[in-house]
């Protein structure tokens, strides 16, 4: 009897155990993290290639075969292509001013007769991506992938894939797309904030349409501003910068390809190179993956990304010289970041920073450059606390600032649809109105505010439209729809009072 309750014992135990680990994995949710993994758990490039928990690279410290062979089948070819475009600017022309009217449309009269139309040619790309997620998503640069019309990803397997744009930042010159795929390999983010100077490091990516390349430098400078990153307007004000600079070989087409330590892990996305020539001539810049991760994970949540804003135009205080510092009232052995600029509405203001104000550290973290201290706010959201030391009259305060978004407030901020990069205020076409003009129905273009309508075409405000690409549109919940997620889109209407059909090719931007 005694040895059956033993036996009767252990089977229940062994039960419940098998039954808790089941139901843990059904129905407890892990928390995961792009290019990150749940704890214990290696993906199987890094297995193969030698790391036996994901870490431990094997072999010695100059043998870099593991961490290329850990991270190649992660790197991906991206191939891109604009179709070609007609522009035509041509301004609406009033019927009884066409002499040819009762021969030819107005559309066939301004292409034989003087109407301005321009012939983009059809453009083709490549880039470099790389994989962060198992289940396809990819991480590479903006200007990879801006405007294109078609993505096809091609891993080093040579499988090819379509690809989606999930979502794009200029100011940072990264993009999230995605592939239909599952248990791919992918790479795991490392911690670009302990990156040293010296440190080897290796470049993978498919430069001049090669195959997977992979070359290897050092890191010769870390928060580097070039001068490169704007916004979708043009306007560099707000771009992020502050590379990680590298002796590693970096040529056209490693845009977005991977930088990685001796431990097989991303601690950057290749993105420029300083060159006369626009070959490689010694220096290639990669975006730190510490603002990579927070980028990406706010363009596939929230489609866009939460930037927080201190509040302050600044100047590099050690890039001033005597005369400078005195005209500005700075003592002249000032080290830190000059606030030249302290609008009211901002953080910064809020939190007591003034004008003149020398900032020295974030979060206690020592500033030595303007770049720096970008790539720190950067990693923040709206509403977001940071503690910011300033000094001001030989006096070192600590003040802590809540970071507000662009527009000046704490809310979040929403994606940009396709319909607000037109820039302009929509309204459904009256019915009676319709009805007069023989259409179901239309939208009315009331107002050209700043945006692609006005940067691209000469339309005018009262432009009917009726279809996008070929698409009816008889109400602006249609047009919305009808636009989708296009990039180039053509919007056919008419002007009332006018005779003929005016189409307008768009080529739209980041959403």
């Amino acid at each position: 009897m005694k040895l059956k309750q033993i036996v009767f014992t252990v089977a229940i135990s062994a039960f419940t155990t098998l039954a808790v680990i089941w139901g843990y994995g059904r129905f407890v949710k892990h928390e995961l993290t792009y290019g990150g993994q749940e704890a214990g758990i290696v993906p199987s490039n890094y297995k193969y290639a030698g790391f036996a928990d994901g870490n431990t690279p094997p072999g010695g410290a100059l043998d870099f075969t593991a961490p290329a062979a850990a991270a190649t089948p992660a790197v991906v070819h991206i191939k891109t292509k604009t179709n070609a475009k007609q522009v035509n600017n041509n301004l609406p022309r009033k019927n009884q001013n066409n002499p040819f009217s009762d021969f030819f449309d107005n559309d066939m009269f301004s292409q034989l007769f003087g109407g301005r139309q321009n012939i983009i040619p059809e453009q083709r790309a490549s880039g470099s991506g790389v994989i962060i997620s198992d289940d396809g998503y990819i991480v590479t640069n903006n200007h990879v992938v801006d405007n294109a019309d078609e993505i096809t990803v091609t891993l080093s397997n040579k499988k090819i894939y379509k690809a989606k744009v999930i979502g794009t930042d200029a100011s940072y010159d990264l993009a999230v797309i995605k592939i239909e795929a599952a248990g791919l390999p992918f790479l795991l983010y490392g911690n670009s904030d302990e990156a040293k100077i010296g440190q080897w490091v290796l470049a993978i990516g498919y430069p001049l349409n090669l195959e997977t390349t992979v070359t290897a430098g050092i890191i010769s400078a870390k928060s580097r501003t070039l001068g490169l990153n704007k916004d979708k307007t043009g306007e560099p004000g707000t771009g992020v910068e502050s590379f990680i600079q590298t002796d590693a070989a970096v040529n056209m087409g490693n845009s977005g390809g991977a930088l990685i330590s001796t431990d097989g892990k991303l601690i950057g996305v290749n993105s420029a190179i300083a060159s006369p020539t626009g070959y490689y001539s010694g220096y290639s810049y990669a975006i730190p993956v510490n603002i990579v991760k927070k980028v990406v994970d706010d363009l596939i949540k929230f489609g866009t990304v939460q930037r927080g804003y201190l509040g302050v135009k600044f100047l590099n205080a050690s890039d001033l010289n005597e005369d400078e510092k005195k005209r500005l009232g700075i003592p002249t052995n000032a080290e830190g970041i000059y606030a030249s600029e302290v609008p009211t509405d901002g953080g910064a203001y809020a939190a007591g920073i003034r004008k003149g104000d020398v900032l020295k550290k974030i979060d206690g973290q020592e500033l030595n450059s303007g770049a720096e201290m970008q790539e720190m706010i950067s990693r923040h959201k709206p509403g977001d606390k940071i503690a910011v030391t300033y000094t001001r009259n030989g006096n070192e305060t600590t003040t802590s600032v809540v970071l507000k978004n662009k527009s000046g407030n704490f809310d979040l901020v929403k994606s940009e649809t396709a319909l607000d990069g037109l820039g302009a205020d929509f309204g459904n076409l009256d019915p009676k109105k319709a009805k007069e003009y023989g259409i179901p129905g239309g939208v009315v273009v009331k107002k050209i505010n700043s945006g692609a309508l006005n940067d691209q075409t000469r339309m005018k405000d009262g432009f009917v439209i009726i279809k996008v690409n070929d698409n009816d549109v008889k109400n602006v919940e249609e047009l919305k729809k009808a636009i989708g997620t296009n990039k180039n889109i053509t919007i056919s209407g008419f002007y009332p009072g006018y005779d003929g059909v005016y189409e307008y090719p768009i080529a739209l931007g980041d959403e």
